[in-house]
């Protein structure tokens, strides 16, 4: 609709993977087993004209190792099985690599500053925020210093803190007082640098299985005949806690959530 009927121009779709997201709608993917969790949501980057002012550059990131170790051996260029004829170029070191759309930002904040100050407060901590690395992904690639950022659905003003410290002019429009008055604990303190992350450390990398790592043989049951509607039957277990608690009574799926807590 943006894009037909206002005329925006779809520059490039990314996806945001929350690698934390709990399994979701718990309905359908941990009670009725006929669908997988939600971890995914679509970023649609939209522009007034088909030629928006943009750079990978300011969103590199480090090469994988198995990068590494072809730079370091070096590449015979050649024609690949897939039919990509690679070229010398392709073993050329520049610091680091091109990122795909897909971005990996776990969403785990629970004592930030911004929450705390809204409990202190009595304010009302926003339930839908987002990451600050998100809003900053596209404010560096997209924006210059002095430019200004606009969030017509402001909430906690994380896209106004981001620009803050980016140097960057922004507007944030939020229907909400309550919402607003919460914001501007991300102000009070005034601006601060984020700590340099260190490439090497393995907690600033996300892991995804491959599909097939436990496909071995038949899968032995059978699928549902009516799609799941049909909410399936708890089957009760004795369970003893570590904690010396007793759930013989308790159903399997609650078992395996106090299974999950010892």
């Amino acid at each position: 609709m943006l894009c037909e009927e206002y005329g925006f121009h779809l520059a490039q779709e990314f996806y945001w993977w929350n690698p934390s997201k709990l399994p979701s709608p718990a309905e359908w993917v941990t009670v009725r087993r006929v669908r997988v969790k939600d971890a995914i949501n679509t970023v649609w980057w939209l522009s007034k004209t088909p030629w928006p002012k943009a750079s990978n550059r300011r969103v590199l990131q480090p090469y994988s190792p198995s990068m590494m170790n072809l730079l370091a051996s070096g590449y015979k260029a050649k024609r690949r099985p897939s039919g990509h004829d690679i070229s010398n170029k392709f073993g050329q070191n520049n610091g680091a690599a091109i990122p795909p759309n897909l971005i990996a930002i776990p969403h785990t904040e629970s004592n930030s500053y911004y929450i705390r100050y809204c409990q202190e407060n009595n304010l009302p901590v926003h339930p839908a925020r987002f990451p600050a690395e998100l809003p900053e992904y596209f404010i560096r690639m997209l924006t210059d210093s002095g430019d200004i950022v606009i969030d017509p659905f402001g909430g906690s003003c994380i896209t106004g803190e981001v620009c803050q410290r980016l140097k960057r002019h922004w507007q944030c429009i939020e229907l909400s007082e309550e919402y607003l008055k919460g914001a501007m604990g991300r102000f009070v303190r005034g601006v601060y640098e984020k700590s340099v992350s260190d490439p090497a450390a393995e907690s600033n990398y996300y892991r995804i299985p491959r599909p097939g790592i436990l496909w071995n043989g038949d899968h032995g049951d059978r699928l549902p005949q009516d799609g799941g509607k049909k909410r399936p039957a708890k089957v009760y277990a004795p369970h003893k806690r570590t904690s010396g608690s007793d759930y013989s009574a308790a159903p399997i799926s609650m078992v395996a959530k106090a299974q999950d807590r010892d």
